[in-house]
């Protein structure tokens, strides 16, 4: 199987593909239409991706079977146009959830302690005691949580090792799983800002979360609150911020910007960043969690290497227009399956999904067909009897 790394990528992960048996290109810098001329030329089953943008052009550019985004988030990934062409996306949802969560404690921490504005202030050959001694502390206040996928739960050890209180929510957090990890439910994001001193994104960007975070919501923050991203820039609105800075006093430190650069170094103008503690999207880049990255990217193509199947796939259709299944139980011989869709297929019946599982003796089988529309009752009894080996056909209504 040929591979296309086409980001930075640890040496290990490297090393793992080829220990695999694929061939390997690495060509890190391979980014925007040089990214689909290196698919292109070197014809690669799977692509390797951190970072680059991966177009529509690039995923036709070659014969591509499978995407992965060696990291959490895809929204770098044209997905639409990849399910269009039968490719599967795929990522490393979890293996940066203790680096992001340790980076967002940490611009909370600086964020209290106006760290770098210290570090400034000295390496300037200033001194100023008075100043820098005016910090409010965390423990004893609440921190609101936007978010409790896998980086969400992460911090809530961490709070609780700080003396934090913990204020939540989540499209999937209930009543009694709050009860549970003891935090407090709230109904909304605006009522986790209300009543937190402190609030922490940690959301997927998708077309749920996309602008979650509005005007509304920085309206309902207490004055002098924090507020932390390091989730996706887009979850928020960076003017409703900026606004939310200038007339409120919030004081907001950011992993990630509206107007990041493309690649890994780049001139950098957005405003944002002189009101704002930032760092350079660097959430999930420490030496653990690549190398915990570079891992499961391995395990992900050396999977559909071995059996075509692919973990943490993310574009497959979470359900599909079938509205019943076809359930044909027969003897495992050669021909069974096809004369079953030839009749299938006569009838203009499309199929949705289709297994075969097969008894322990590999004497019989069961073959599970999801059909878009339900074959009459002359059709299922043509398939009950186009083969001799068919011991029984039904359908399951759906």
């Amino acid at each position: 199987m040929r591979v296309l790394v086409a980001d930075k990528f640890e040496k290990s992960g490297l090393e793992g593909l080829a220990a695999a048996g694929c061939e390997v290109s690495y060509q890190p810098t391979a980014k925007d239409a040089a990214l689909a001329i290196a698919v292109h030329q070197f014809q690669p089953e799977a692509l390797v991706v951190r970072s680059a943008k991966v177009s529509e052009a690039a995923l036709a550019a070659g014969s591509l079977k499978l995407v992965v985004r060696a990291g959490a988030g895809y929204n770098t990934i044209d997905v639409a146009a990849a399910s269009r062409r039968g490719i599967y996306v795929s990522n490393c949802p979890g293996k940066n959830s203790v680096a992001v969560a340790e980076l967002a404690f940490g611009l909370i921490l600086a964020l209290d302690r106006r760290i770098a504005d210290n570090v400034a202030a000295l390496r300037q050959g200033q001194w100023n005691k008075g100043e820098y001694s005016k910090a409010r502390g965390v423990f004893g206040r609440t921190l609101g949580l936007i978010g409790l996928g896998q980086i969400g739960r992460e911090m809530l050890p961490r709070a609780k090792a700080f003396g934090l209180r913990v204020a939540a929510w989540s499209r999937s957090l209930t009543p009694e799983q709050a009860e549970e990890w003891g935090i407090e439910h709230k109904a909304s994001p605006a009522e986790v800002a209300a009543a937190s001193d402190i609030v922490s994104v940690h959301v997927a960007l998708n077309a749920h979360t996309r602008g979650l975070l509005g005007a509304a919501f920085f309206d309902a923050m207490k004055p002098g609150s924090c507020f932390i991203n390091t989730a996706r820039a887009e979850v928020i609105d960076q003017d409703a911020l900026k606004r939310a800075i200038e007339g409120r006093g919030i004081r907001a430190a950011l992993d990630v910007f509206a107007n990041e650069p493309a690649g890994g170094a780049g001139e950098f103008t957005d405003e944002i960043a002189k009101l704002v503690y930032g760092t350079h999207h660097i959430g999930a880049s420490t030496d653990q969690a690549q190398e915990a990255i570079a891992a499961e990217t391995v395990r992900i193509v050396r999977t559909f290497k071995e059996t075509g199947k692919v973990p943490n796939v993310v574009n497959l259709a979470k359900q599909t227009p079938a509205t019943c299944a076809l359930i044909v139980r027969h003897l495992d011989r050669p021909g069974v399956l096809a004369s079953v869709l030839d009749l299938i297929s006569g009838a203009r019946i499309n199929v949705q999904e289709m297994e075969n599982i097969v008894f322990e003796g590999a004497e019989a089988a069961v073959a599970r067909i999801h059909l878009e529309t339900e074959p009459g009752a002359a059709v299922l009894e043509q398939i009950g009897a186009s083969n001799p080996d068919i011991l029984e056909a039904s359908l399951i209504k759906f």
